[in-house]
C-alpha cells in the first residue's frame, strides 16, 4: 500500500532507480531544487535529503527565488514510487508558471491513481497551513496531469505562454 513519507536517505538506489527509467519531468528531483550535492553517493544524497527537509522550516533563511516548501515521497514499502511538494506561498515565478504543488510519478507507477491519490492528501496539508486556495499547473498536452489536478477539484483559469513554456493553469478551492 503506497504512502507519503518524508524524504528518506534509506530510498537512495530505489530513488536512483527511478531516475534511470527515463521520460522523467523536473518534478521527479522533488521541486526542482537541483543537484549541487553528489546524489549518486548515499553522503551526498543523505544531504540533499536533509536539505528537501529544511525548506519546510519557515523559520531558516532560503535561498534568492526559493519558497518555503513541504516535500514528500509517494513510496510502497523501500520503492520509491513519485514525489509532491507543496510551496507554503507563491513568488512571481510561481504564480505564473509552477504553482503550489508539483508532482511527478515513476514511469513504472503510471497509471495506478497515485498522484490523484497524492494530491488529494496534499490539499488536506494546504488546509491545514492555512490555505483557502491552491494553483497548480501543467503543460497544455499532459492529459493525466490534467485529468489528476480535475479528479481533485482542479478549475481551469487559462492557458499561457510562461518562462519555461505554455501552461494550464489551475486553481482548487480548499
Amino acid at each position: 500500500m503506497p504512502e507519503l513519507i518524508t524524504p528518506s536517505p534509506h530510498l537512495h538506489t530505489s530513488w536512483l532507480a527511478a531516475q534511470q527509467e527515463g521520460g522523467l519531468d523536473a518534478q521527479l528531483d522533488s521541486g526542482g531544487l537541483g543537484f549541487d550535492d553528489e546524489v549518486d553517493t548515499p553522503e551526498g544524497f543523505a544531504a540533499w535529503v536533509e536539505r528537501l527537509r529544511r525548506c519546510s522550516d519557515r523559520t531558516l533563511p532560503l535561498d534568492h527565488g526559493r519558497v518555503h516548501a513541504t516535500y514528500w515521497w509517494i513510496a510502497e514499502g523501500d520503492t520509491y514510487l513519485g514525489a509532491i511538494d507543496l510551496r507554503h506561498y507563491l513568488n512571481g515565478f510561481l504564480l505564473d508558471a509552477g504553482g503550489h504543488i508539483g508532482y511527478s510519478v515513476r514511469p513504472s507507477a503510471r497509471r495506478r491513481g497515485l498522484a490523484t491519490w497524492a494530491l488529494g492528501a496534499v490539499l488536506h496539508e494546504a488546509r491545514v497551513l492555512g490555505m483557502d486556495r491552491v494553483l497548480l499547473t501543467c503543460d497544455p498536452d499532459n492529459e493525466a496531469s490534467a485529468r489528476t489536478i480535475e479528479a481533485n477539484g482542479g478549475l481551469l483559469e487559462d492557458v499561457r505562454d510562461t518562462l519555461i513554456g505554455p501552461k494550464r493553469r489551475y486553481w482548487i478551492d480548499l
